[in-house]
């Protein structure tokens, strides 16, 4: 019978000097300051979407169009819009939708990704080529027409749930990709095969054998996923493709503040500049991730 070695899992061997690879890695990730600083900046801008109510007492949607477009002061931080509605107030709020899309989307992305890729790669033969071959018609599918058919499938109700399950379906092919590559090159290991000689189910080793240690590249890409997902749904809210204007997101916002940008340059900068350093502080975490879990480095 084998022994416990053969199918011990290489995630958490000791790595040099006794510590385990993902302490190792938790070590390296904190070497990269701009990786921290994104960490911090990130907590701020989530925690400031979370206690938006706790931070101002301003409705972002209520109107008061006697001080509209009304410029910084101490009663409205950033001025108004030109419906009178509190700019800081409707750029926390806006938080909480962005960062939920961008999220929410990123898990759907991620689970279709690594479910599809990983019996890609585990399986290979025909059911490999089936799942690439999906792969290549999802990226070749003029996806705007999808997003039609949810606005009008949906008459225009739930529309963030729309964005989310839009921006989900189209942003997994990527990770599958990856996923696939990472099961081909570790189905052939040793704690596999001893996995498979014992009689352990395909199942359990592809998801509790194989996928923690295909994990690094997941969470990077998925890392990355979020600030894409983003970026996505603001670029669609400027189209008029995204979600409702009442709705207030960054994107919307940034929308809204066209007609504004050279006699009210706040409004547009405002949530600008927050999207710009939510997305640049992703990017800093993902190329951490990047270092701290490449297993060639260790």
């Amino acid at each position: 019978m084998l022994g416990p070695a053969v199918l011990s899992d290489p995630t958490a061997a000791p790595a040099p000097g006794g510590r385990g690879l993902w302490t190792l890695a938790w070590v390296r990730f904190r070497r990269h300051r701009m990786a921290l600083f994104g960490l911090v900046a990130l907590a701020v801008i989530a925690g400031s979407a979370v206690l938006a109510p706790a931070i101002t007492s301003y409705d972002p949607t209520a109107l008061d169009p006697d001080h509209s477009l009304a410029p910084p002061s101490r009663q409205h931080l950033l001025g108004t819009d030109d419906l009178g509605r509190d700019e800081f107030a409707r750029v926390l709020y806006g938080g909480r939708i962005s960062l939920l899309v961008g999220l929410t989307a990123m898990l759907v992305g991620t689970a279709i990704g690594v479910a599809l890729g990983s019996v890609a790669g585990y399986a290979g033969g025909w059911v490999d080529t089936l799942v690439m071959r999906l792969v290549d018609l999802v990226l070749s599918f003029p996806a705007i027409f999808l997003l039609l058919i949810l606005i009008n499938w949906t008459g225009g109700r739930a529309p963030v749930v729309m964005m989310v399950a839009y921006l989900g379906l189209f942003g997994w092919t990527g990770l599958a990709r990856i996923v696939r590559a990472e099961y081909l090159s570790l189905r052939g290991r040793e704690f596999v095969e001893g996995a498979r000689a014992v009689g352990v189910g395909v199942r359990r080793i592809i998801f509790r054998h194989i996928l923690p240690n295909a994990m690094g590249p997941i969470l990077v890409q998925a890392a990355f996923a979020v600030a894409g997902a983003m970026l996505a749904e603001a670029a669609l809210d400027f189209l008029g493709f995204g979600l409702p204007p009442e709705i207030p997101t960054w994107g919307n916002l940034m929308t809204q503040a066209e007609d504004y940008l050279t006699s009210n340059p706040i409004l547009a900068i405002a949530p600008g500049a927050v999207v710009t350093l939510t997305v640049v502080a992703v990017f800093f975490i993902g190329d951490a991730l990047r270092d701290a879990l490449d297993v060639r480095s260790r």
